[in-house]
C-alpha cells in the first residue's frame, strides 16, 4: 500500500511537472511568434548581399518601392548589418527624442573620424562630445550670428561687385565659391581668408574628395583618395597650429569660430588642445558648407523658374529697403519671411542628408498611423529618410510642387501632424546647430542679389546628383543677369 502510495504522488508529480514545461513551451513558443508578428517586415532582396545592390543603386527609389508595399516601417537586411527605416512623424519621435544610451550617433558615424580627426565629434564618448557641440551653440550664439551676419554682407558685396553690367555665369559654381569664401571668413578666420584662402580650399577639397560611398564601409582602405585625405588633414593641422601659437603669442582676438573654439573651456577647466580645434573647425565646415552652397543654388533655381514667388520675394526686398535704406544686418535678415519661406520649401524638397542614421541599444515600439505597432529589435541600425518624408503626401499637399506658401501663417503644413514632418535640418536631440547660421548666409546672399540683379534661367531646370554623398545639384546652372539697383 505504501508502494502504491507512494508510486501514485510520484505520478501525480510527473504529470504536474510536465504541465507546468509544457505549458511554460507553448507559451514561449506563442510570445516567440507573436514577437515575430511585431516585428517589422523584411524587404525581400538576394541571400547574403541583401538589398546592397537596390541600396547602392539609390535608397530612395528604393524607399519609395517599399514605404508603398511595406507601409512606414520595414527592415533591409544589408550584408551583416540590419537596417529598420521608420518613414513619417507618427513613427519617428523616438528617433528623434531618444536618448544616447538607447540610440547613438557614434556606431554608424565613425567613418567620419578620418576626416575630422581624432578626439573629436564621434572619436570621444558621449559626454566629451556634449561639451564640443555645447562649443558649437555658444559659437552660435545670436551675439556671435550678428558679427557673422555683417561678415556674410561685406563678402558677398564684394564677390558681386566684380560681374559686369550684363553676362552669363554658372550659378551653382559662383555660390559655392562665394560660400566657401564667407565660411572661411566667419569660421576659419582672418588669417586663412586674408592669406591662405587658396591653400586651405585646395586642402578642403582634398578631404572632401576623400569622402566616398566606399569610405562609409571601409574608411581606411588605403585608396589614393583615402591618402590624399590624410595628407590634407596633416597639412590644415599643422596651418591652424601656426596660426593658434600666433594669436596666443601676441594675445590677439579676432572674432570667428576659430576664436571660440580657442577660447573653449571643458567643464573641468581643460581648454581645447590645436587639434581639437582643427577637428571642430573641419566638422563645422563640413557641415556647413555643402548645405549653404546646395540650398542657394536650389534657391535660386526655383526663384527663376516660377515669377510668381520671384516677385514675391523683391516685393519684400523693396518693402524692407523703404523702412531700412540699404542697410542689412541680423535683425533685417530675421524679418524676411518670404525669402525665408522660400528658402525653407527648396529645402524640403532637396535636403542634402537624404538620411539620419542610429544605432539601437535597446529594443522599442512604434506605432504606425494605421495603429499597426513593431517592435524594433535591439542591435539593429535604425534610419529615416528627409528626402522622402518631406514628400509625403498626407502632410504636404501636391509633395512634389514648388509651394513656398505652405509655410505661411494659416497653411503651415509643416505643423500640421505634431513634431518630426519637416526634417531637412533634423530634429530633437540631435537638430542641426547650424540651421540659423545656414539661413541667414543664404538670406545675406539673395537679398543683395535681388536687389542688385535681374536674372533669368538660360540652361535646363538642375536635376538631383544622387551619386554625391551630400546630395546637390547636377550640372551647370547658367544664368543670364542684368545689374540694376532696387529702389523702393
Amino acid at each position: 500500500m505504501d508502494l502504491y502510495e507512494n508510486n501514485k504522488f510520484v505520478n501525480v508529480g510527473l504529470v504536474f511537472l510536465a504541465t507546468i514545461v509544457f505549458t511554460k513551451l507553448v507559451s514561449s513558443f506563442l510570445a516567440s511568434r507573436s514577437d515575430k508578428q511585431r516585428r517589422p517586415p523584411v524587404v525581400k532582396a538576394l541571400p547574403f548581399i541583401g538589398g546592397l545592390i537596390r541600396f547602392l543603386k539609390g535608397p530612395i527609389i528604393m524607399i519609395r518601392e517599399e514605404y508603398s508595399k511595406l507601409g512606414s516601417v520595414f527592415t533591409l537586411n544589408l550584408l551583416n548589418r540590419r537596417i529598420t527605416f521608420l518613414i513619417g512623424p507618427e513613427v519617428c519621435a523616438h528617433f528623434f527624442k531618444a536618448q544616447e544610451t538607447e540610440l547613438s550617433q557614434q556606431e554608424v558615424y565613425r567613418f567620419n573620424v578620418p576626416t575630422f580627426g581624432p578626439g573629436v565629434v564621434f572619436d570621444v564618448d558621449y559626454s566629451v562630445r556634449q561639451e564640443q557641440f555645447r562649443f558649437f551653440t555658444e559659437a552660435l550664439r545670436v551675439s556671435k550670428l550678428k558679427s557673422y551676419v555683417n561678415q556674410m554682407v561685406v563678402e558677398a558685396e564684394d564677390y558681386f561687385s566684380a560681374w559686369g553690367e550684363t553676362g552669363e555665369v554658372d550659378l551653382k559654381y559662383e555660390l559655392e565659391h562665394l560660400i566657401i569664401l564667407t565660411a572661411s571668413r566667419c569660421l576659419l578666420g582672418r588669417e586663412v581668408r586674408d592669406k591662405l584662402f587658396d591653400d586651405v580650399s585646395a586642402l578642403f577639397h582634398d578631404l572632401d574628395n576623400g569622402m566616398m560611398p566606399i569610405s562609409v564601409v571601409f574608411p581606411y582602405l588605403p585608396i589614393p583618395a583615402h591618402r590624399r585625405r590624410d595628407q590634407a588633414r596633416k597639412k590644415l593641422a599643422q596651418i591652424f597650429s601656426n596660426i593658434i601659437s600666433s594669436r596666443k603669442n601676441e594675445s590677439r582676438s579676432e572674432d570667428d569660430m576659430l576664436q571660440c573654439f580657442i577660447d573653449s573651456k571643458y567643464k573641468d577647466g581643460r581648454g581645447t588642445t590645436e587639434g581639437e580645434i582643427t577637428g571642430l573647425l573641419i566638422a563645422a565646415l563640413f557641415a556647413g558648407q555643402h548645405t549653404s552652397s546646395i540650398t542657394s543654388t536650389w534657391t535660386g533655381a526655383y526663384l527663376l523658374k516660377n515669377n510668381k514667388y520671384l516677385l514675391e520675394a523683391v516685393e519684400e526686398q523693396k518693402n524692407i529697403i523703404k523702412l531700412h535704406g540699404d542697410r542689412i544686418d541680423h535683425d533685417i535678415l530675421s524679418d524676411m519671411n518670404v525669402l525665408y519661406r522660400c528658402i525653407k520649401e527648396a529645402l524640403r524638397l532637396h535636403p542634402p542628408l537624404i538620411m539620419l542614421l542610429r544605432h539601437s541599444h535597446n529594443e522599442f515600439s512604434v506605432k504606425t498611423k494605421e495603429g499597426k505597432e513593431y517592435s524594433i529589435p535591439k542591435g539593429n541600425v535604425v534610419a529615416t529618410s528627409p528626402a522622402f518624408a518631406n514628400r509625403l503626401p498626407h502632410i504636404f499637399k501636391n509633395p512634389d510642387m514648388y509651394d513656398p506658401d505652405r509655410f505661411a501663417p494659416g497653411r503651415e503644413e509643416d505643423k500640421a501632424t505634431g513634431a518630426f514632418s519637416y526634417i531637412s535640418f533634423g530634429g530633437g536631440r540631435h537638430g542641426c546647430l547650424g540651421e540659423p547660421f545656414a539661413y541667414l548666409q543664404i538670406k545675406a546672399i539673395w537679398s543683395h542679389l535681388l536687389r542688385n540683379f535681374e536674372f533669368e534661367l538660360i540652361s535646363p531646370f538642375p536635376e538631383t546628383d544622387w551619386n554625391a554623398m551630400v546630395v546637390g545639384v547636377k550640372g551647370e546652372v547658367m544664368v543670364r543677369y542684368k545689374r540694376r539697383k532696387l529702389s523702393c
